[in-house]
């Protein structure tokens, strides 16, 4: 597509380079035609001086010229045909006549016409067509991936199936062997990791081009690592010692100056000391921003890779969107409502279901008059919203309100934990039923909760925080990746590879940029990727909780 555009701006180019430099002799038989009919309407008998000069001036004769002359001329009295009598007599020594060169500058007006014409709807149409299909149709690199023992690399979505085949084509360049051969390695070596146990995360052929198996398809491949590649692969295992080394060399430097500075000045030696302790803490953040700004210039972010679960997230991923928020007033709880439904309306799908999880405020008895008319009023819309987009087999919006308990610490009636504890008390209920004793740690549970027990993956939203277009789906499907499900390590107790949890970058919309002096010197760009997905992955392979989306 990129040289289909560079050749149709290039033929832009041609026509319009042609049409400029008519459009240059077609303003110089304006000016000689305008000079003419002037004499002519002033002063007849210095028509042939006008004349004169004209021929002097020796124009280009071309067609553009010569077909506005004979416009501007033609038919305007026979003193005027004194101008074009002298083209016609210049223009038979070459064989040609003034009839052939206007045919000639109509047809080429036509003509180009119709290139530009074809050139933009050329180009329009290249932007509109996806040509996703046609390369993965046409690539034999594609056809090798897709023999993957998993059958997971086709069901992945484009962008990263394309920085699969980008890595191979950097493998090959470098070990100076075809494509196709690269792919072929890759394949053999998932292949005999999914003979030994399906489900390891090595039996998937990303783990030999985006993860920690990279080094092995390389060998495999017969490359040789150069000293600055191990030394830089040798980093990324202890990321730690090159982060805190630059950090303590740039400290030491910068304090060491100014100890030598102010010992030449001659400052005793108690003074010294303290001054070197202030500076060592002084220059110790300036060098921590220095070399967080280095490692954010100069370490790329890699994607994470994805399922494509564009047409619908399966049922083996059924997602719950959950909003940890506070009863306080009755528009409080309209506003929650209607902030469910346009999370949902912008994220339809049969397997994602919404909830808002709830709390009373804090008071200084276990309940309060109101509390009553709250819940009262929250089931209500909860009711509504599923009555509305009615499900055959389940809800799709549901109500989990805990009761206040006594907080001897705080002295008061609250929601034990607040957002952490509620966090905790769904999960306990997932992982053991809506039907189990943890389910009694709601005072009020709205919906059917059955379908709840296939609950897979928790996307946890602020009560101020939006669900793009899709956006789901999109984090679902990563999550869902093998190379992303997070391994349990028994003997560690905790992540060891994978992911436990995804965290985005959330952007400040547009209007609240500017609400207040701290948003305005700390948030982020307004407006820019909401739910971004690029994350740095670590190359030493320990637990990976750095995230995308909850």
């Amino acid at each position: 597509p990129t040289m289909l555009r560079l050749a149709l701006i290039e033929n832009l180019r041609r026509v319009g380079t042609t049409m400029a430099a008519g459009r240059i002799d077609h303003d110089r038989a304006d000016y000689w035609a305008d000079q003419i009919t002037e004499i002519a309407d002033k002063d007849p008998k210095s028509l042939i001086i006008t004349v004169a000069e004209m021929t002097r001036s020796s124009p280009k004769l071309s067609s553009s010229f010569v077909a506005e002359l004979d416009r501007r001329l033609q038919g305007q009295g026979s003193g005027l045909a004194l101008a074009l009598t002298w083209i016609e007599q210049r223009l038979s020594e070459g064989g040609l006549t003034i009839k052939k060169l206007v045919q000639s500058e109509n047809q080429q007006q036509a003509a180009d016409q119709v290139s530009i014409s074809n050139s933009i709807g050329s180009l329009r149409l290249l932007g509109l067509t996806d040509w996703r299909d046609f390369v993965e149709s046409t690539s034999a690199v594609e056809t090798v991936l897709r023999g993957d023992p998993g059958r997971t690399y086709g069901k992945m979505d484009f962008a990263t199936r394309d920085r699969y085949r980008h890595v191979i084509e950097r493998i090959s360049r470098r070990a100076d062997i075809p494509e196709q051969m690269v792919a072929g390695k890759a394949i053999e070596l998932a292949r005999e990791a999914f003979a030994q146990e399906e489900t390891n995360r090595s039996a998937h052929v990303g783990f030999y081009l985006v993860d920690k198996g990279v080094p092995l398809l390389e060998r495999k491949s017969g490359i040789r690592q150069s000293a600055g590649q191990a030394f830089r692969r040798a980093f990324g295992r202890f990321p730690l010692v090159p982060y805190a080394g630059t950090i303590g060399l740039i400290t030491t430097l910068l304090s060491a100056s100014l100890l030598c500075s102010t010992y030449s000045a001659g400052t005793s030696g108690g003074m010294l000391v303290l001054l070197g302790i202030v500076s060592l803490l002084s220059f110790s953040y300036l060098a921590t921003a220095i070399v967080n700004c280095l490692a954010i210039l100069l370490a790329a972010a890699d994607a994470l890779p994805r399922m494509d679960f564009s047409e619908g997230i399966p049922a083996g991923s059924r997602t719950l969107v959950v909003i940890p928020t506070m009863l306080t007033s009755a528009k409080n709880v309209e506003d929650l409502a209607e902030a469910l439904e346009v999370r949902f309306l912008a994220n339809r799908d049969s397997n994602l279901h919404f909830a808002l999880l709830t709390d009373f405020r804090d008071a200084i008895r276990e309940s309060l008059p109101e509390d009553e008319a709250l819940l009262r009023l929250a089931t209500a819309r909860i009711e509504a919203l599923n009555e509305r987009y009615a499900e055959e087999k389940s809800d799709t919006f549901f109500l989990l309100h805990r009761p206040r308990r006594w907080n001897p610490q705080e002295r008061t009636w609250m929601g034990y934990e607040r957002k952490r504890g509620k966090l905790a008390d769904l999960n306990a209920m997932l992982r053991s039923g809506p039907n189990a004793k943890e389910a009694d740690r709601f005072a009020l549970v709205v919906g059917r909760t059955g379908i709840l027990s296939g609950v897979k993956y928790v996307i946890t939203l602020d009560t101020d925080t939006q669900l793009p277009r899709g956006a789901a789906r999109q984090m679902v499907g990563a999550l869902s990746h093998p190379l992303n499900r997070a391994q349990y390590d028994t003997t560690l107790q905790r992540v060891s590879e994978g992911y436990g949890i995804l965290q985005p970058r959330v952007a400040v919309s547009l209007p609240g940029t500017n609400r207040s002096r701290y948003a305005r010197m700390f948030g982020n760009e307004p407006g820019i990727d909401p739910k971004a997905s690029t994350t740095w992955t670590p190359s030493n392979g320990r637990s990976r909780i750095v995230c995308l989306t909850i």
